[in-house]
């Protein structure tokens, strides 16, 4: 129900989109070398709403590879830059199950553009471009997490699958990164509100701008509870209150807080990061980050069935291997 409402909050408010674009559409030309600006919404806030996408980053490994030991994101760039991803990409393809993918399952591909990539990893902080060690207590969560994966069962419940093979959730901050396919987001604003609408699971997240404080602790969401500011012309959204279930990485839904930095630095891109913190999992904070480009695209629906039928047939292949 509250997934349903999201949406239907975020479908009222679509008519805020057409308004802020006409005056988008009006302000007034930029003066010549001057620094681009987000254009104003009619109440003020910088205007962000718009289709964006990071499907190009697809492939892009979350944490420096240990090819690129000792190099940092800014030195790869142009043409090593280039060859980078189309290795990354080659690779991806290679690993898939039954080897390099063939005629009409090759789709996929033709519409990724490594060339648009701007990055070599996404994990931006700490500099070596690592996820810092685990704590004591988020080694053992992901040594359970690891035992009760999708390769290798048990299978006795639908909860030990995730909630992405459920068509359930993504999550924050996985929603944002990209996978084989969906990679869009539709944001729209309305005073006091933005919404993320994001293609894969389809869920609209609902970010207050009021000051008002995070729910209580003992309500828990998959989405978690977000809560955003402006700083300048920078969007700060802060959330907490994870489900257990929906916590990324297996971290721990009670401490997990997420900030997450949206910045528009052309018309044309979105800048995001996401500073992770959870001091009962990780050693230190660390962020991602990556740049999305406007797509002309909508935002299309997502009918989500394949884990329902895998999630059918394991569980059923399981319980034949226990007879």
């Amino acid at each position: 129900m509250r997934a349903g409402l999201a949406i239907c909050v975020a479908l009222i408010l679509a008519g805020f989109v057409v308004r802020s674009s006409t005056h988008a559409q009006t302000a007034a030309p930029r003066a010549r070398g001057a620094a681009w600006a987000p254009h104003r919404t009619p109440w003020g806030d910088p205007d962000f709403q718009g289709v964006f996408s990071n499907g190009d980053e697809y492939t892009t490994p979350l944490e420096r590879p240990d090819a690129l030991a000792g190099r940092r994101l800014e030195d790869i760039t142009g043409q090593e830059l280039l060859d980078v991803r189309r290795a990354q990409l080659a690779a991806v393809i290679d690993a898939l199950p039954g080897g390099r993918v063939r005629g009409p399952d090759a789709w996929w591909v033709q519409n990724l553009n490594v060339a648009n990539s701007r990055q070599a990893w996404l994990v931006v902080d700490p500099a070596d471009g690592k996820i810092p060690a685990l704590t004591p207590d988020g080694q053992r969560r992901a040594a359970r997490r690891v035992r009760s994966s999708f390769v290798g069962g048990p299978f006795d419940g639908p909860e030990d699958f995730s909630l992405l093979d459920r068509c359930i959730s993504r999550s924050v901050p996985g929603s944002m990164i990209p996978v084989m396919y969906g990679n869009t987001y539709q944001i729209m604003q309305a005073p006091g509100l933005v919404v993320i609408t994001y293609e894969i699971i389809h869920e609209a997240r609902v970010i207050t701008l009021d000051g008002r404080p995070h729910v209580g602790r003992g309500i828990r969401q998959h989405m978690g509870d977000a809560r955003g500011r402006w700083e300048g012309t920078t969007l700060v959204v802060d959330t907490t209150n994870f489900s257990d279930a929906a916590a990324y990485r297996g971290a721990n839904a009670a401490t997990l807080h997420i900030v997450e930095r949206f910045t528009r630095p052309a018309p044309e891109r979105l800048a995001w990061t996401a500073t992770i913190e959870d001091p009962a999992t990780w050693t230190t904070p660390w962020t991602i980050g990556m740049t999305l480009t406007a797509d002309p695209q909508p935002v299309l629906a997502y009918d989500c069935h394949e884990g329902n039928y895998g999630l059918k047939n394991i569980l059923s292949a399981a319980r034949a291997a226990d007879r």
